[in-house]
């Protein structure tokens, strides 16, 4: 088995040495570095040299769009592809439809994509959209369907409770058609994900949760007529990073970082996200319970980032050895995928990548997938002054 790991592009007010809260309803924080499409490239060039298949890039009215920004990487980027962020029901089942066609085929395949069906109603209003929690996974459902079927080249007449097309039909079908990932907690989350998705997403819980929800969702396809041999669904997890030659350098750079959080910034902050109406961002809350201490819910598993940040709120801290373990632990648990990111995210993918990802190539459970480059000598002189026969 061969895992694949994606960075993070943060379009979600830029980058910093610190942790750049935001999401789930809340302003992004300061942060020294701009969302811009210069050091986006840094990032995303970073993210391909290092062995990442794909970079996610995040949906909401916290960060930059999620389809502008990616189209406009894929052209300063040569292999990495974006796990775009997007949310069913803003536009048409039909234009996402022949969005993801374009983009998946002007950029020779280089789409994958992530359905976000949103957390919070009052974001959503923002958008014009009024739907509650429950009926907006009922018309994600729906969406994905027409979807599916529009990707497979079908004619499409459908007549749903939230959305209707007549005789609709893909004339640039994607190629090939971009999988689809999926997260959420709640019982309805579980059944879309169940029906629709190729990937599973779970946010970084201690391994316990982790292969409960595994079950819960391998159960739920199951009942889908999902299996081994019928669209097998697989599994993913999103979390931070902070690896280091050794344990003692991780532990000191997650203690700097929570150095620069505030007490009053953390009850600013868990006082939003406690109005969130997304199960797993409970899940989050519940690891640290806004509180400074205790935050290292499992080995190597600190839940320090939540304490500021909505959404993915735990990071892999620890030595290049000791997180290529918990990698190792997941995987033994069914995640195949891992959704990364770092403070900053320039540095954090040469960390991990030039530092955990060879011991996991040396385990056998990542495959480099780089194209090989010829290395030249690094001192072009070297030959002079050589006797001449």
């Amino acid at each position: 088995m061969s895992l694949k790991f994606h960075w993070f592009l943060p379009t979600n007010g830029g980058d910093g040495r610190q942790v750049v809260g935001g999401g789930h309803g809340l302003s992004a924080g300061s942060s020294g570095r701009p969302a811009d499409i210069g050091y986006l490239t840094q990032v995303a060039r970073a993210a391909e040299e290092n062995g990442f298949e794909a970079a996610l890039t995040p949906a909401g009215a916290w960060c930059q769009d999620a389809w502008l920004s990616t189209a406009m990487l894929s052209q300063t980027s040569e292999r990495l592809k974006f796990l775009v962020a997007f949310r069913p029901g803003l536009v048409s089942p039909y234009l996402a439809a022949q969005m993801a066609g374009t983009f998946q085929n002007m950029s020779e395949g280089r789409l994958l994509l992530n359905v976000v069906t949103g957390g919070e109603s009052h974001e959503q209003r923002m958008y014009g959209d009024y739907l509650d929690k429950d009926a907006r996974y009922q018309r994600c459902d729906e969406f994905l369907e027409i979807v599916r079927r529009l990707w497979a080249g079908e004619t499409v007449d459908f007549r749903g409770e939230h959305l209707s097309v007549d005789a609709a039909r893909l004339d640039q079908i994607p190629d090939p058609v971009p999988a689809v990932y999926f997260g959420g907690s709640s019982p309805a989350a579980g059944i879309v994900a169940a029906k629709h998705a190729d990937v599973y997403l779970t946010w970084g819980e201690p391994p316990s949760a982790v292969a409960e929800k595994i079950a819960w969702i391998r159960q739920l396809a199951a009942e889908q007529g999902r299996g081994p041999d019928h669209r097998p669904i697989r599994f993913g997890i999103r979390m931070h990073t902070i690896t280091r030659d050794t344990a003692e350098q991780a532990w000191a750079e997650a203690d700097r970082l929570l150095a620069g959080i505030s007490p009053e910034m953390i009850a600013k902050v868990q006082q939003g996200l406690r109005l969130s109406e997304s199960e797993g961002q409970k899940r989050m809350l519940d690891l640290h319970g806004g509180s400074k201490d205790g935050l290292e819910v499992y080995p190597n598993v600190w839940a320090g980032v939540g304490l500021v940040r909505g959404g993915a709120g735990t990071a892999l801290v620890g030595s290049h050895e000791q997180v290529a373990d918990r990698i190792a632990e997941y995987a033994a648990l069914g995640i195949e995928e891992f959704v990364l990111s770092a403070y900053p995210h320039l540095e954090g993918a040469y960390w991990f990548g030039e530092g955990v990802l060879p011991i996991l190539a040396e385990r056998g459970l990542w495959k480099d997938e780089r194209p090989r480059r010829r290395h030249h000598v690094a001192v072009p002189f070297a030959a002079a002054g050589r006797a001449t026969r």
